[in-house]
């Protein structure tokens, strides 16, 4: 038996039984540490990330490569916390699509909300509805700068087209952490909107998604004047 197993069998035990609420973020860490790093004191390990990245949401956030210049942090380690919240992002989208009848803007938006979910980088997504607002997909369009994103119109129409889609959505991300429709975010509503209208698709709303929120151009007016 190692000189550290049975201190981790007891922080195991304490989080099967107990649960993360009943732990701090160091040891949360420690703990996922332990599967990457079998053979040594994570605890140090844990203290390091955090204090390099200021908290548990930056460590997970934070790019591959910058977490390997953390001491003590190979490839595997960072593959593992990485793994970590894109397995809870995933799991978070399949569980948004149980329901996806999406006639109410409440309904298309927790239903996107997690596809933006550990991105650091402005991204696009399209999410296409048949004729009863049934999703039949949803799909990255784009991925842009940590703050812009360029919407490329005939790779929007080809997506719907391809998805033999009734109507769409697109959503996007401010990492600002403000879901405030910009100058650019309406514009790009209106060339999209009459681009898909051309091939009777029609955009029924435009998704901000910010901090796990959401704001809605169709709700706020802005489809009454296209």
């Amino acid at each position: 038996m190692g000189v550290h197993d049975g201190h981790r069998s007891r922080m195991r035990r304490r989080f099967l039984e107990h649960g993360a609420d009943t732990m701090e973020d160091h040891a949360l860490l420690e703990l996922l540490l332990y599967y990457a790093c079998p053979r040594i004191d994570t605890n140090p390990l844990a203290h390091r990330l955090l204090d390099h990245f200021g908290g548990l949401a930056q460590v997970l956030d934070a790019p591959a490569e910058e977490l390997q210049k953390v001491c003590g942090i190979g490839e595997n380690t960072a593959a593992l916390l990485k793994l970590a919240p894109q397995i809870t992002r995933r799991a978070e989208i399949r569980r948004s699509g149980t329901d996806d009848i999406l006639n109410t803007t409440e309904k298309a938006g927790r239903y996107l909300v997690p596809y933006f979910a550990t991105e650091r980088d402005e991204v696009v997504y399209m999410l296409c509805l048949d004729a009863k607002c049934k999703a039949i997909g949803c799909r990255l369009l784009f991925r842009g700068s940590v703050n812009s994103a360029v919407v490329n119109v005939r790779t929007a129409v080809e997506n719907a087209l391809r998805y033999k889609a009734t109507s769409v959505i697109i959503a996007h991300n401010h990492t600002s952490g403000l879901a405030i429709p910009s100058r650019e975010d309406k514009a790009t509503t209106r060339r999209l909107y009459d681009a898909l209208a051309a091939v009777d698709v029609k955009l029924v709303d435009h998704i901000i998604v910010a901090e796990g929120d959401f704001v809605s151009l169709a709700d706020s007016g802005y489809f009454q004047n296209l």
